[in-house]
């Protein structure tokens, strides 16, 4: 119970301990991304419910980017102060927010006020968790430690999908289940930081602040962690890092990445407005992409630590993903299937994946060789150069996409409406002249129904009737003889009265059915359709012709904005690989196999000279 206030070790563990950190490590990591992304899912239900607009949403989003990025800049201060109880705590914070405290807001500004302190947590907490993983991995098993923490991102989107995917229904008719997302995310949430709480431990600075490139190193870190000089290593920490290898390399990924932002925050927008593609299967589309990219995460960061080598893995992540990103922009405007899409994004996914999991531990390896005690600070000046980047991306998008504010404001409620009244709105678009007629003499139309009977005995004697509606005004005037054939004809008796006396009492209806009759008789085929159409709420039809032009007019431009950034994301692609000779690393595994082997043997004299014994050979993982 003791260790769960001081989370130290003073010790660095066996590789089955070691794991179980990593994988805890991990876990927190993929669920601070799932309530993160979360609003993703139900971002159309989430506008609509909340009364946010597309573009006021993107600004907001771009705030919260730069506030995340000063919560990832503070996060450099656990190089001093350590990174576990940051996580857990984290944890404990987003849950609460996430279950209970979200779900709860009913206006836009306390949920973007919530937003944007759930934004700096996390921001925090996610440069914490990559440090966690560095301290625990050697050099040498560094891209597979790295490639598991990457996949949290990815499995944080994924599961956002897999639950939205399951979870919403194939039309949203009640906007408000959003919230319905959010409470299941938050709850996940507590429950992984009830795990984080009672097994998450950290090394201690003095092992931490070491370089380690094999397990090998152990005892001699150890040893050299009794003399280490813990203030001098940490003294002005940014100023150390602040080199172009640092800042350009964070600059380049971040732009890289996106087309991967742009997936999480809007691929189901993009999806909706281009391709018409529902809530529900656009969150199936993002399974695919998810998927595919945490298997290439986890086997690429298996294959460059074994040929040890980096930098081609990173180039040709980079190529396939510039190729992959110019066949995703040819079917923009188009009307591929499906599995068409999916495909296209599990490849894309997958390269960047190749790309993205070496970059994330060369970085590191990039930061250790500056200072292996500043590895946080490094990851927080990654952290908030990548949060910058997205920022200043999020406020062009509305510039580029002026379509998806319409679509998103008005499309969504636009197709509810054509799935709910479709029969009713195509008989309309193809009747427009009867429509007009029906509107026209509604009223008479109406009066047909309500006075059926009187109808049925005008029509039986149309001569007597009519000379009583245009005669007389009331039953007093008719003359006793007239009056009682008219009784007659109407049925006789108490009902024959009472038909007679509706004729007196609502004699302008029926003078205009009379009137009418041609007109209504025309209609009378069309009898069922317009009583179909008359149960249509309303507001419908006034909402689809105050919108329409609006709505064709964005559907013609959406395909071309939407390609225009598209191919920003792909000139990001092509940047990253031109930055890619600025890290460290080698590009040949032979040249690797010879750096290692004279690390070793380094290693092996500086421990024969303090008398240490050679240590037993332990897996690099």
């Amino acid at each position: 119970m003791s260790s769960l206030g001081n989370r130290q070790l003073d010790f660095y563990p066996d590789t089955g301990l070691r794991l179980v950190f990593l994988g805890i490590t991990v876990l927190a990591t993929i669920m601070l991304y799932y309530e993160l992304y979360v609003g993703g899912s139900v971002s159309t239900a989430l506008l609509q419910n909340l009364g946010i607009t597309f573009s006021f949403y993107v600004r907001a989003s771009a705030v919260g980017s730069l506030i995340g990025a000063f919560g990832s800049l503070f996060a450099g201060l656990t190089d001093r102060f350590g990174r576990a109880n940051l996580v857990v705590f984290g944890l404990l914070f987003t849950g609460v927010f996430v279950a209970f405290i979200i779900p709860g807001v009913t206006t836009k500004w306390p949920f973007i006020f919530c937003t944007f302190v759930v934004g700096f947590v996390e921001g925090t907490c996610l440069v914490a968790t990559p440090a966690l993983i560095r301290d625990f991995s050697p050099q040498l098993g560094r891209a597979t430690a790295m490639g598991f923490w990457t996949v949290g991102p990815v499995v944080g989107s994924l599961i956002v999908s897999v639950v939205g995917s399951n979870t919403l229904p194939a039309v949203i008719v009640n906007t408000h289940i959003w919230t319905h997302e959010y409470k299941i995310c938050g709850v996940a949430g507590l429950v992984v930081f009830v795990i984080a709480f009672l097994g998450l431990r950290e090394l201690s600075p003095q092992l931490r602040d070491q370089l380690m490139v094999t397990m090998r190193d152990r005892a001699l870190i150890e040893a050299r962690a009794k003399g280490l000089d813990i203030a001098a290593a940490l003294r002005h920490p940014f100023r150390q890092l602040m080199k172009a290898d640092i800042i350009v390399s964070a600059i380049a990924v971040s732009v890289m990445l996106l087309i991967y932002y742009t997936a999480v925050g809007f691929l189901v927008i993009f999806l909706d407005t281009v391709f018409g593609i529902s809530l529900k299967n656009a969150n199936g589309l993002g399974n695919w992409e998810w998927g595919a990219n945490v298997v290439g995460l986890v086997l690429i960061g298996m294959l460059s630590d074994r040929l040890r080598v980096r930098k081609p893995l990173m180039v040709i992540g980079g190529i396939g993903g510039a190729v992959m990103i110019v066949i995703y922009i040819a079917q923009i405007g188009g009307h591929p299937s499906y599995y068409t899409l999916a495909a296209i994004l599990a490849i894309t996914s997958i390269f960047l994946g190749i790309a993205y999991c070496p970059w994330m531990a060369s970085f590191t390896e990039t930061v250790e060789a500056r200072n292996p005690a500043l590895t946080a600070t490094g990851l927080a000046i990654w952290g908030w150069i990548i949060r910058l980047v997205v920022a200043v991306s999020t406020f062009c998008i509305p510039l580029i996409l002026t379509s998806v504010t319409p679509l998103v404001e008005y499309g969504s409620t636009a197709l509810t409406y054509e799935h709910q009244y479709s029969s009713q709105i195509a008989w309309a678009e193809a009747h427009p002249k009867i429509v007009a007629e029906a509107q026209k003499y509604s009223p008479a139309l109406a009066n047909t129904k309500r006075f059926a009977p009187e109808i049925a005995m005008l029509e039986s004697d149309q001569a007597l009737f009519v000379k009583l509606l245009y005669g007389y005004s009331s039953p007093s005037q008719v003359p006793p003889k007239l009056l009682k054939q008219a009784i007659g004809v109407a049925g006789g008796g108490a009902t024959g009265t009472k038909i007679v006396d509706t004729f007196f009492t609502h004699s302008d209806a029926l003078q205009g059915i009379a009137e009418n009759s041609a007109k209504l008789t025309a209609l009378t085929p069309y009898t069922k359709q317009l009583t179909a159409l008359s149960k249509v709420p309303s507001n419908v039809f006034p909402f689809l012709e105050a919108h329409a032009t609006t709505l064709e007019t964005a559907q013609k431009q959406a395909p071309g904005q939407w390609r225009e950034w598209y191919w920003v994301c792909f000139g990001g692609v092509i940047f990253f690989i031109l930055c890619v000779p600025l890290l460290r690393g080698r590009w040949r595994p032979s040249d690797a196999k010879r750096d290692e082997d004279e690390h070793e043997a380094m290693v092996q004299a500086e421990m024969a000279k303090l008398g240490l014994a050679e240590p037993e050979a332990e897996p690099a993982t």
